[in-house]
C-alpha cells in the first residue's frame, strides 16, 4: 500500500498547513498538486503536478477541469493505495478518480457546507453526490461533521472529528525569532489578527471596532497578517476612519502608524507572541488553526462564536450548536456575538455586536488579572491540539 496527499496547493492557508504538516510527520509516498504554487518546502521528488494552474488561473477553469485532473491522477494509483485530500475541488478529484482506480478516499472537510457559500453553488450539488462515495471523511469539527449529517445525509459512521494539529514545540522555539526592524511596532500595546484578508475573516468590522478602542487607548496598534482580495477594500477603510494605515508594500515601516497590514509572513508566531491579545471577527470557520496556535503561546484569544471550531476550541464542555448574544468569558477565552454578514463603511452606524466588542476589548486592555488568567489557559489548552496527540487519529484511520 502506498499513501499519498492531495490538494489544491501548498500555497498557504489553514488546510495546506495542515496537509504539509501530515506530510512531514507521517512517511507519505506523493504530494498530489492541482496547481503550481508552493510556499512550504517539501521535497521536489515527492511532488507531482497534475496541471500547469496556478492560483491566479480562473476559479471556473479550475473547476471544470476536475475531470482532467482525475484522468491525470489515476495512472499514479492502485486499488490498495490511499490518498487523504484537503479542499473541495481535491476532494471531488479524490472520489471521481476513485470510481474509476478503486483506491480508498479520505476527504478532509474543513469548511462550513452551510455558510461557507450559497444554496446554489454547483459545489453543493457535487459534494451531495460525491461525498457520500468516499471511504471516509475527516471533519475538523464536531460542528462540521453535523453539518455534513444533516446537509448531505452522510451516515454518522463515516464521519471521523480530527482537529487540526500544532507543533506545540516548535511554536514555542519559533517565538524566539527576533522581530527585527518589525520591533518599532511592539513597543506599544498591540492587537493582532492573522488570516487571509477575505469576507470570510470579517477584518472590516475589526477596524470599525479598532478605532472606537483607539479613542480610549491612543498608542494602542493594530497588527493584521495575511493576504487576500480584500486588501484594497480593508485599507481603504482603515485609512477613511482616519486611522494612519501601514501597507507591506507600498509604505517604509515607521512607529508612527495606527494599523499594520504586514503580508503574509513565514513565522507569524514571533508576531502574536509579542501582543496583548489576538482578535478573531470570523463570520464561519471549520477549524481555525490562528486560535489554537496563538493560544501555544500564551495570547488571550477574543473571538467571535461563528459557525464552526471557536466554541469547540474556547468552550469544549458546552454545546457546540449554541452561540452566545452577549460576550462570554469562557473557559479558555473570550467568545463573542457573530457580525451580520455584510460589509460596512466609515459612515456607518455602529452594530450592536459592535459595541459589545468595543466594551469588551477595553475590558481586556484595563485587566491585568484576566489577560494573565487566559494567558495560562491558554497554553494548557494548546497541548491537547500537539501533534503527537493528533497525528495518533490519522495513523489509526489510514
Amino acid at each position: 500500500m502506498k499513501k499519498f496527499i492531495l490538494i489544491n496547493s501548498l500555497y498557504g492557508g489553514g488546510a495546506e498547513k495542515v496537509a504539509f504538516n501530515l506530510f512531514r510527520t507521517l512517511d507519505f509516498d506523493k504530494i498530489f498538486l492541482l496547481e503550481k504554487d508552493i510556499k512550504y518546502e517539501v521535497p521536489k521528488e515527492k511532488v507531482v503536478f497534475l496541471l500547469k494552474h496556478n492560483y491566479k488561473t480562473n476559479a471556473i477553469l479550475k473547476t471544470l477541469f476536475i475531470p482532467i485532473h482525475s484522468l491525470r491522477l489515476k495512472k499514479y494509483l492502485n486499488p490498495d493505495d490511499v490518498i487523504i485530500s484537503f479542499l473541495e475541488r481535491s476532494n471531488y478529484v479524490n472520489i471521481l478518480t476513485s470510481l474509476i482506480t478503486k483506491h480508498k478516499t479520505i476527504v478532509s472537510i474543513r469548511m462550513s457546507q452551510i455558510f461557507g457559500r450559497f444554496k446554489l453553488h454547483p459545489y453543493n450539488l457535487l459534494s451531495k453526490f460525491l461525498y457520500p462515495k468516499a471511504n471516509l471523511i475527516v471533519a475538523v469539527s464536531e460542528g462540521i461533521k453535523d453539518e455534513l449529517i444533516k446537509t448531505f445525509s452522510i451516515s454518522s459512521e463515516k464521519i471521523k472529528v480530527i482537529y487540526n494539529p500544532i507543533f506545540f514545540n516548535e511554536i514555542q522555539e519559533k517565538i524566539k525569532e527576533p522581530l527585527d526592524e518589525y520591533e518599532i511596532i511592539f513597543q506599544k500595546e498591540v492587537l493582532i489578527n492573522v488570516g487571509r484578508l477575505t469576507k470570510q475573516k470579517g477584518q472590516w468590522y475589526l477596524l470599525r471596532i479598532f478605532k472606537e478602542v483607539k479613542k480610549e487607548f491612543p498608542n494602542l496598534k493594530l497588527v493584521i497578517l495575511g493576504e487576500g482580495e480584500l486588501k484594497n477594500y480593508l485599507v481603504e477603510l482603515s485609512q477613511r476612519l482616519n486611522l494612519k494605515t501601514f501597507v507591506w508594500d507600498r509604505n517604509d515601516l515607521t512607529k508612527d502608524y495606527d494599523v499594520y497590514f504586514l503580508g503574509f509572513q513565514n513565522n507569524p508566531y514571533k508576531f502574536i507572541a509579542h501582543s496583548k491579545a489576538f482578535i478573531f471577527p470570523s463570520l464561519f470557520e471549520g477549524f481555525p488553526n490562528a486560535l489554537v496556535e496563538t493560544m501555544a503561546y500564551g495570547v488571550p484569544v477574543v473571538s467571535s462564536d461563528c459557525r464552526t471550531g471557536p466554541r469547540e476550541i474556547l468552550a469544549p464542555d458546552t454545546d457546540f450548536n449554541f452561540q452566545t448574544k452577549e460576550p462570554e468569558f469562557a473557559q479558555y477565552g473570550i467568545l463573542m456575538p457573530i457580525f451580520q454578514n455584510r460589509f460596512l463603511n466609515h459612515k456607518d452606524d455602529l452594530t450592536i455586536e459592535e459595541k459589545m466588542w468595543i466594551e469588551t476589548l477595553k475590558k481586556v486592555l484595563n485587566n491585568n488579572y484576566l489577560v494573565e488568567k487566559y494567558k495560562n489557559l491558554s497554553i494548557e489548552r494548546a497541548k491537547d491540539f500537539d501533534i503527537k496527540n493528533i497525528i495518533l487519529k490519522w495513523k489509526e484511520i489510514i
